[in-house]
């Protein structure tokens, strides 16, 4: 089954199927136990009435055995021989013998007689191979049948042990009818076997509308996905029911899904424009110093070429990192010592006399981990920065700070603006004073650092300076 509707009614009904046949089951135990038991208490009242008779000496022609119909009586001694039947007992089966007259030898007035002789019969086919001993104290049940006036029927039978006067021990059994135990269980188990189909097939048709009812929503949700998916406008929104259910909670998390996919689908366009943008800049302007030379060779700006090759390089390299980490490259578990780093990048700055001079302070021992080539290029980026935007000096410190390790780059110029302190990390984004002294950037620096800090765990953050000037700090958890 493919839908989910039919599963549930199916399961539904399957249960409450098990659950109501057991309780059925249980139901006409139970019923029947009872009405057994009662039929018992019927036997052994009309048993005990006769063995109290016998009790008091009444001779065995002289017992009142009651209702032979409702309640017919037999009288037996210890070797099974019958002293007294019901006068309209034509056969019985379930009391121990199926004779239905009294032996010749139990006439009246030969009570001493049937003690415990044993007559020439006592083993004849008329008693009953399974006879059981009673117990004086306990009544004995037994089921079985008895023919009273050409009617057969099933019985309950009690048997009472009694001793006359005599010190004659007999055995009374009497039976109750089992016609309404029989009755009111095949009135029950009819009635269970008419209403359990009807009340299937509610239940499989109540679970069907509710689960339809419930799963409306989700209906509804799939129908705006497959528009979304064929239009390819992820503006679209699905609908959310009013409801608390998991069903709302998938409608809302569906729709904060398609936000972010449509954010980042946006992010994907925009940044695909810029970097078009800014390659074809360098390389039109190679082309035309190339076109140029071609014509006229001595008008050929060779280190203005190699400058714009070297500029559509770095950013060639920068698109190529940037590509990396969106597509979640690990940054590795490499040991390093921020301090060294910060100094190796710092010393290779100096020597090639790149911009304002730079002041390092820093501690030994700040380990981190991560990737070595990604962590250096974010300290020259930030160093970059710094020294664009300094007028003499640039300051980088490396301290330990709450089970972190920082990196702080502070220059003397004119700082960034507090509205711009989170632009600043997008891609492509250069302030318009940066844009107007900027001789080659793109504006991929700090968004490269900011992805990188971010991908090893850390933050990077634009402040204000001492001096007035621009702070950027990087945190990365240290390494126990």
């Amino acid at each position: 089954m493919r839908s989910v509707r039919a599963r549930a009614a199916l399961g539904a009904t399957l249960v409450v199927a098990v659950a109501l046949i057991g309780a059925g089951l249980a139901v006409l135990l139970v019923l029947r136990g009872n009405l057994t038991d009662r039929a018992g208490l019927e036997a052994e009242v009309a048993a005990r009435e006769v063995a109290g008779q016998l009790a008091l000496g009444v001779p065995y022609p002289e017992l009142e055995l009651g209702d032979e119909e409702a309640h017919p009586v037999q009288v037996s001694d210890g070797a099974g021989r019958v002293v007294a039947v019901s006068k309209d007992l034509e056969a019985v089966s379930g009391t121990g013998t199926t004779r239905v007259a009294p032996a010749p030898s139990s006439a009246p007035g030969d009570d001493d007689e049937a003690d415990g002789d044993d007559d020439a019969d006592g083993d004849d086919d008329g008693n009953d191979p399974a006879r059981r001993e009673v117990s004086p104290d306990t009544p004995e049940f037994t089921n079985g049948t008895a023919t009273v006036d050409g009617e057969e029927a099933d019985y309950r039978f009690a048997a009472v042990e009694v001793t006359t006067s005599k010190d004659v021990t007999l055995t009374v059994h009497a039976g109750a009818p089992l016609a309404a135990e029989q009755e009111a269980v095949s009135t029950v188990r009819t009635s269970m076997l008419t209403g359990l189909p009807v009340m299937l097939l509610v239940v499989a048709g109540v679970t069907w509308l509710v689960t339809r009812r419930a799963l409306r929503p989700v209906e509804g949700i799939r129908r705006e996905l497959a528009a979304i998916t064929a239009s390819e406008h992820l503006g679209r929104r699905v609908p959310e029911p009013d409801s608390r259910d998991e069903v709302a909670r998938l409608a809302r998390t569906t729709n904060e899904t398609l936000t972010v996919l449509e954010a980042s689908v946006d992010r994907q366009r925009r940044f695909v424009a810029d970097a078009s943008h800014e390659l074809r800049s360098p390389i039109a302007s190679l082309r035309t110093q190339l076109e140029v030379g071609a014509a006229h060779p001595e008008l050929l700006d060779v280190p203005g070429a190699v400058a714009d090759t070297v500029r559509l390089q770095a950013l060639a390299a920068d698109l190529l990192l940037l590509a990396r980490l969106d597509a979640g490259e690990r940054p590795g578990s490499a040991v390093v010592d921020l301090g060294v780093l910060v100094r190796e990048v710092v010393s290779r700055r100096t020597a090639d006399r790149i911009g304002p001079a730079v002041s390092v302070r820093e501690e030994d021992g700040l380990e981190v981990s991560g990737s070595r080539g990604q962590l250096a290029r974010v300290v020259g980026n930030l160093l970059d920065n710094a020294q664009r935007h300094a007028v003499r000096s640039v300051a980088v410190s490396v301290r330990a700070d709450r089970g972190g390790v920082v990196v702080e780059v502070a220059d003397d110029g004119a700082g960034v603006p507090d509205g711009e302190r989170d632009r600043i990390f997008e891609r492509f984004v250069r302030l318009d004073d940066a844009r107007s002294r900027d001789d080659g950037g793109a504006g991929l620096g700090l968004a490269i650092a900011r992805d990188v800090a971010v991908r090893h765990g850390g933050t990077l953050k634009a402040g204000t300076a001492s001096g007035g000037g621009a702070l950027f700090a990087l945190r990365l958890p240290r390494r126990a």
